[in-house]
C-alpha cells in the first residue's frame, strides 16, 4: 500500500525502503524545478540560478524546509494515515533508526552540539543595501579630508595638490575594481583574505591578514586622537584621557550589538559626512561669487596666487626643479594615506544580504567618493584659501587643533563668519567618530577571518547571539589603549607617527591586493567552466591590477624619502616609516620557514575549491528570493 501510494505522486522526494534503511532526500536537478512530497499541500522548492550553467555543479538544497518536512509535516500527518503501517511510521520519524537506541541519543546529541558550534562561530547576514551604498560612499572618510588636507597645501600648492590627488585616484580605482571582482564573486567573511590562502600560499595570506589587521587596529586610536584634537578647538581644561576613554567604551556598545544596528548608525553619520562635503561645496560656490560679509568676489584669485610651491623638507634650497618635485611628493604622499580603496567595503561581504547583488553596486560607489569627495575637496580648498595664507601657515606651523587648520575654517574666519566654524567642528567629530567605528568593524571581522583560516586561535570565531565576533572585537579594541600615548606627547607627533605607519601598512596591503587578485584571475580561468559568471566584472585585466601594484610599491619607498636627508636622519622617523616592511617580510618568512619548514607551495589553479562557499552562498540567496525580486524591481 505504501508503495503504490509513493509511485502514484511523480514528484515525491522521500524515497520509503526497509525499516531498518536510512531515508533517502533527493532532490531533482532540473531546472526551476518544484517538487512536492507525499502530502501536496506542503512543499520545498529547488531552483537554479538564471546564470548559472547546468554543469556548474552548485546545487541548492533549501534544508530548512526539509527538516520541516521531516521533522513536522511527517510527524504530523504519518501517525493519522491508514494506509501506512506504524512501522513506517515510526521509522520516517526517528530518521531511519530505532528510537529507543541509546546510541541514535548519543548521535542525535552529537549532531544538536555541532550545530550549537556552528551558530555560534557565524556572523548573521544583516546589512541591507542602502547600508552598504552609505558606506560605500564615505564610511571611512575622517577628519584628513578636511583638516589634514591643508598641510599637503601648504607645502606644495593647490595645483600640486589638485593634480597629485587625482593622478592617485587613478591606481586605486585600479585595486578598487580588482577587488570588486574577486569579492562579489566570493562574498564571504575577510573575503580577500580568504581567497589569499584558496589561491596563493600560506605565508602570504598569513602575512596579507596580519598586516590588514595592524592597518584597521592602528587606524582606531588616529581617528580617536583626532577627536580630541578637535575638541581642543575650543578648550583646553580637562584631561585628554576623558574623551579617549569614552569614545573607547561607545566604540565596544556600538560592536557588540547586532550587525545591522551598526549598519543603520553608520548610515545616518554617513549621511551627516556627506552633507558636511555637499555644504562645504556650496559654501565655496557661494562666496567665491560674493556672497560673503565682505561681499568679495574671489573666484580663484585664492587658487592662483601660489599654485605650485617648492618645498624643501631640510631647509637646504637645491634649486627649483627639486623644489617643485618635493612640493608635488609631499601632495602626492598625503594622498596616498588620505584616500582609501574598496578593501573596506569588502569587509562587509560576510554580514551583507544578497551580497552579490549589493556589492557590485556598493564597489561602483567608490568612483563617486574618488571624484566628487577627494577631487572636489582639493579643487575647493584651493578656491576658499591660498596655499600662502598667513592664518594656514600659523595654523600648520603651531600645529592648532581641531578645525583650526582646516582651510575652510581659515576661510571662514578671513571672511568674518564666527559661527559657521564652530559647526563644522561638530561635524568633524562626528566624521572622525564614524571613521573610527568603521575601523573597530572592520579590524574585528578581520581578526574572526583570521581565526577561520587558523590565522589566529580559534577563541575568536566565537559569536554572541547577535551574531558579533565578541572575543575579536574586544582584542581589536584593546589597541585604542595606544591613543593614550597623547598623555605624555603632544596630540600632533601621536598622529604624526601614526600617519606614518597608517601609510605604508596601507601600501603594502595594495600590494597584496593585486597579488591575490592575479591568483584568483588564474584560478578562476581555469576553472571558468564549471563556474559561475562573474558579478563584476573589471576591465583590461590583468594589467589592471599590475599597474596598481606597481603604483602602491613605487610609494612605499617614497612616503618617507625625507628621512634621509642629512639633517633630517633620526632613527625613529626611519622606524615609523619602513618597520612594517621589516615586519611584513619576517611574519613571511618566518611561517614558510620555520612553521610549514619550506613545504609551503602555491595552490594549483584546477584543485583551488570556490564550491564550498559558494553553495553557501546560494542558499543564502534562494532563502531570501523575495527579498531579491524585490532588489531587482528597485533597481
Amino acid at each position: 500500500m505504501v508503495d503504490e501510494k509513493i509511485h502514484n505522486n511523480k514528484n515525491s522526494m522521500i524515497h520509503l525502503e526497509d525499516e531498518e534503511e536510512e531515508e533517502d532526500w533527493s532532490i531533482k536537478k532540473d531546472k526551476n524545478y518544484i517538487t512536492e512530497n507525499i502530502y501536496p499541500s506542503e512543499t520545498f522548492t529547488h531552483t537554479r540560478p538564471n546564470n548559472l550553467k547546468e554543469n556548474s555543479g552548485i546545487e541548492i538544497y533549501d534544508l530548512d524546509s526539509i527538516n520541516r518536512s521531516k521533522n513536522n509535516k511527517i510527524d504530523g500527518n504519518l501517525n493519522d494515515d491508514d494506509d501506512i503501517d506504524d512501522g513506517y511510521s515510526h521509522n520516517i520519524i526517528s530518521n531511519g533508526s530505532h528510537s529507543g537506541d541509546d546510541e541514535d541519543d548519543d548521535d542525535q546529541e552529537e549532531n544538536n552540539s555541532r550545530t550549537n558550534l556552528l551558530n555560534n562561530t557565524r556572523t548573521h547576514r544583516k546589512l541591507l543595501n542602502r547600508h552598504v551604498q552609505f558606506i560605500a560612499i564615505s564610511g571611512v572618510i575622517g577628519t584628513a579630508l578636511f583638516v589634514a588636507i591643508g598641510k599637503p597645501m601648504y607645502y606644495g600648492g593647490a595645483g600640486f595638490l589638485l593634480i597629485a590627488f587625482a593622478m592617485w585616484c587613478v591606481p586605486i580605482l585600479a585595486i578598487t575594481v580588482s577587488t570588486a571582482e574577486m569579492v562579489s564573486f566570493l562574498p564571504v567573511s575577510s573575503p580577500f583574505l580568504r581567497l589569499a590562502k584558496k589561491c596563493t600560499d600560506e605565508s602570504l595570506a598569513m602575512m596579507a591578514s596580519w598586516n590588514f589587521w595592524f592597518l584597521e587596529c592602528v587606524q582606531i586610536p588616529f581617528e580617536i586622537v583626532s577627536v580630541n584634537t578637535i575638541i581642543h578647538y575650543w578648550r583646553d581644561d580637562y584631561s585628554p584621557a576623558i574623551p579617549l576613554v569614552v569614545q573607547s567604551i561607545l566604540y565596544l556598545l556600538i560592536s557588540v550589538c547586532a550587525v545591522g544596528y551598526y549598519g543603520e548608525l553608520e548610515f545616518w553619520l554617513s549621511s551627516f559626512k556627506i552633507i558636511l562635503a555637499l555644504g562645504l561645496f556650496i559654501y565655496t560656490f557661494i562666496t567665491m561669487v560674493g556672497g560673503n560679509p565682505n561681499h568679495d568676489v574671489y573666484g580663484f584669485r585664492n587658487f592662483g596666487e601660489a599654485p605650485f610651491k617648492k618645498y624643501f623638507p631640510d631647509g637646504i634650497d637645491r634649486g627649483s626643479h627639486i623644489g617643485y618635485l618635493q612640493g608635488f611628493l609631499a601632495c602626492l604622499i598625503q594622498a596616498s594615506f588620505t584616500i582609501a580603496g574598496g578593501e573596506y567595503i569588502s569587509m562587509l561581504a560576510g554580514e551583507v544580504k544578497l551580497p552579490r547583488k549589493v556589492l557590485p553596486k556598493a564597489f561602483k560607489q567608490v568612483f563617486v567618493r574618488l571624484t566628487v569627495m577627494f577631487i572636489g575637496s582639493c579643487l575647493c580648498v584651493g578656491i576658499v584659501c591660498s596655499a600662502n595664507d598667513a592664518s594656514l601657515t600659523a595654523a600648520i606651523n603651531e600645529s592648532r587643533p581641531g578645525a583650526g587648520s582646516s582651510p575652510y575654517v581659515i576661510s571662514m574666519l578671513n571672511l568674518g563668519i564666527r559661527i559657521l566654524p564652530d559647526v563644522v567642528n561638530i561635524a568633524l567629530i562626528t566624521a572622525a567618530f564614524s571613521a573610527g567605528n568603521a575601523y573597530t568593524y572592520c579590524s574585528s571581522r578581520t581578526l574572526y577571518g583570521m581565526a577561520l583560516d587558523g590565522y589566529a586561535p580559534k577563541i575568536f570565531t566565537r559569536c554572541n547571539k547577535q551574531g558579533v565576533p565578541i572575543y575579536a572585537v574586544c582584542v581589536s579594541l584593546c589597541w585604542a589603549l595606544i591613543s593614550l600615548l597623547q598623555l605624555n606627547s603632544n596630540s600632533a607627533v601621536v598622529l604624526n607617527w601614526l600617519i606614518n605607519i597608517i601609510t605604508t601598512s596601507q601600501l603594502i596591503n595594495f600590494v597584496c591586493l593585486c597579488i591575490i587578485y592575479l591568483f584568483f584571475r588564474r584560478a578562476y580561468l581555469v576553472q571558468r567552466d564549471t563556474l559561475p559568471p562573474l558579478p563584476f566584472k573589471s576591465w583590461w585585466q590583468p594589467w589592471t591590477a599590475i599597474f596598481g601594484m606597481s603604483c602602491a610599491l613605487i610609494m612605499i619607498f617614497l612616503q618617507g624619502y625625507t628621512v634621509f636627508f642629512h639633517k633630517l636622519w633620526n632613527v625613529q622617523d626611519f622606524l615609523f616609516n619602513y618597520l612594517m616592511i621589516f615586519i611584513d617580510l619576517g611574519i613571511y618568512l618566518a611561517y614558510k620557514l620555520l612553521w610549514c619548514r619550506g613545504k609551503d607551495k602555491f595552490k594549483d589553479p584546477h584543485t583551488i575549491d570556490f564550491m564550498t562557499d559558494l553553495r553557501e552562498i546560494e542558499e543564502h540567496e534562494l532563502d531570501h528570493s523575495f527579498e531579491k525580486f524585490k532588489f531587482y524591481l528597485d533597481a
